[in-house]
């Protein structure tokens, strides 16, 4: 195994780490701080590694099937964690977290039909800046948790909270975005 899916397999290690550590304060009232700390460290973890993987392993000449489809799963898996924490503790709306739960399958049956026909479905630029605008909401997830739970600059969460609605909602909508753009792609090279 490459350095290169050794990190993509990390982040999906990492995910299930990374919800038990938002409930567990929750689940037992122990560890908020510590959590707050844990969370942080995973989420940056996740979040390089997912910008890292894939050059790394140009650089160093060790693209893999297996790593093209390695990646996006393990992007999908760790993002969608941070997400449904978010919204099982009131910090996301419940629709968003459905139009984005709906937008990653749709985009996995999309690779799927594609795949069955022998094209692989590249990362899109729209794709990108959704995987930016999740990365920021799930930092922003972070922030309102890191507030509540260390109990510091409390007079801010009101403003955090408006602002992680407004990423939130942005997000949802460069994933319906960005999910189009991809059935254009895939109407161009299918024909059905």
């Amino acid at each position: 195994m490459n350095l290169a899916n050794t990190l993509t397999i990390g982040r999906l290690v990492l995910a299930p780490v990374f919800f038990l550590l938002v409930f567990v304060p929750v689940w037992a009232g122990v560890l908020e701080v510590t959590s707050v700390v844990l969370l942080w460290i995973i989420f940056a973890v996740i979040e390089i590694s997912d910008a890292a993987d894939g050059k790394i392993a140009r650089s160093r000449d060790e693209v893999t099937d297996l790593g093209k489809v390695l990646d996006p799963f393990a992007d999908v898996i760790s993002r969608l964690t941070y997400f449904v924490a978010f919204t099982a503790v009131g910090i996301m709306p419940a629709w968003v977290l459905l139009v984005l739960v709906y937008r990653e399958y749709g985009i996995v049956f999309v690779r799927m039909l594609m795949f069955r026909k022998g094209i692989a479905l590249a990362a899109r630029p729209g794709g990108k800046i959704k995987a930016v605008l999740y990365a920021l909401a799930g930092g922003v997830g972070l922030v309102l948790i890191s507030i509540d739970r260390i109990g510091v600059l409390t007079e801010l969460f009101g403003g955090v909270y408006v602002f992680a609605q407004v990423v939130y909602i942005a997000a949802a909508g460069f994933s319906v975005g960005s999910f189009i753009d991809y059935l254009v792609v895939f109407r161009r090279e299918v024909k059905l």
